[in-house]
């Protein structure tokens, strides 16, 4: 009897090792392979951004399999954890090389001698390297900030529209930044990715998280137009909101990062200090007809539900809806962020704007991260956002709070 349940308890005890080790293999592989639907996306999303948890889940099955008896079982989990440990390794060994050519990136915009330019009080404030592994696991905490939700600014056709106000616990009148939610246009309120907004606000910033009518039921430029109103309504109660007119940045993730860009690249646009797109669109006529593979969004049906029709149908719509469009020089210095691996917005077309950017002599900043997938910032403890977030800090203090500005002259 004794002999069986020690057998028992044996086959259970590599059970245990065999299940996780196969749990990381499946988790790591979405490092490398692209979600080839929607609902997989998340896994797609994840797994670059926790890899380090990856790394020590393969490293203690690992250790396991080496210190058990050998068996068929032991082999088949040695192999399974190298396989994972070298994938879910793979963001990190990129890690290096990145971060050092986003710093060249930001200096090309800022200075060499930027930080010497940022208040000391911020820069103590700032996170004080682009990636704390202890962070991955124990997260960045929400600071105390001052929060006011559902604020209407505008009720078009009878839709509400509202704003979520974030600002520093003392009363004054601070830089601010304009924040857009992404959705695909579809989808999405104000309290999106509010984790950034609360950092930004502990900072030192006024943060508006704006919102905007959803497509299928409202097309462009319905929009744009909410934007619109939405920053004309931040100029009439500019006291009210604590908002510093003459030092304010827009910035917008995914469908909000191409709204960000329109709106601050159209002529006569407010007189925005920095301009922030993270993995906006850039050309929708080009992403019509070059989606990416695989396609977990539809990237076709986005866009027919958002404009109405086709590039065939509605060539001027599509050309008046993409903000490459808008390129001219004396534009406000703008920061790109992408993924490397992004398959609902793809990285070429923020390199794309770049290069046009750049070729218009505005000062302009890509961060392209290679391993990262769309939304990555939804992680915001992860790798990428970490990142991310370290140099957007910087960016929007060389812009908003600089003793030096960056604001273009007819002489760029």
């Amino acid at each position: 009897m004794s002999q069986l349940n020690f057998g028992a308890i044996w086959q259970l005890w590599w059970l245990c090792p065999l299940m996780l080790s196969m749990l990381a293999v499946y988790l790591s592989i979405w490092v490398i392979i692209p979600a080839p639907t929607f609902s997989l996306l998340p896994f797609g999303v994840c797994a670059p951004e926790l890899s380090p948890w990856l790394v020590v889940i393969n490293a203690i099955s690992l250790v396991l399999a080496i210190v058990a008896p050998k068996s068929w079982w032991s082999n088949l989990i040695v192999v399974s954890s190298l396989l994972s440990l070298i994938l879910s390794s793979l963001p990190l060994l990129q890690l290096p090389a990145t971060n050092h050519k986003f710093a060249t990136e930001i200096e090309t915009v800022l200075g060499t001698d930027y930080l010497n330019n940022i208040p000391p009080t911020l820069l103590a404030q700032m996170r004080p390297q682009p990636l704390a592994i202890a962070d991955v696991f124990r997260g960045i905490p929400n600071p105390e900030v001052r929060i006011k939700r559902g604020i209407i600014f505008a009720s078009p056709d009878g839709v509400d529209l509202q704003l979520n106000l974030y600002r520093p616990l003392p009363s004054g009148k601070y830089p601010t930044v304009v924040i857009i939610y992404g959705g695909a246009w579809r989808a999405g309120n104000p309290s999106d990715y509010e984790q950034f907004s609360i950092y930004l606000a502990a900072q030192g910033y006024t943060a508006i998280a704006i919102d905007y009518r959803h497509a299928p039921q409202y097309q462009f430029p319905k929009q744009l137009e909410d934007v619109a109103t939405a920053l004309q309504y931040i100029q009439v109660h500019a006291d009210d909101l604590e908002v510093d007119l003459d030092r304010m940045a827009i910035m917008g993730r995914s469908a909000g990062g191409h709204l960000a860009t329109l709106a601050a690249y159209q002529q006569n646009a407010f007189p925005f200090r920095a301009v922030v797109s993270y993995y906006g669109p850039v050309d929708l006529t080009e992403g019509y007809y070059n989606p990416p593979v695989p396609n977990p969004i539809d990237t076709k049906t986005v866009l027919e539900n958002f404009l109405g029709g086709t590039p065939q149908e509605l060539p001027e719509l599509y050309q008046q809806a993409s903000p490459i469009n808008y390129i001219r020089p004396n534009l406000p210095p703008s920061l790109l962020v992408y993924a490397g691996r992004d398959h609902l917005v793809q990285a070429n077309f923020g390199r794309e704007l770049y290069n046009k950017l750049k070729v218009t002599n505005n000062r302009v900043a890509l961060l392209e991260i290679p391993w990262a997938e769309h939304a990555f910032d939804a992680v915001f403890f992860g790798i990428s956002n970490q990142l991310a977030l370290y140099y957007t800090e910087r960016f929007l203090a060389g812009t908003l709070k600089s003793s030096v500005s960056l604001l273009p002259t007819t002489n760029d």
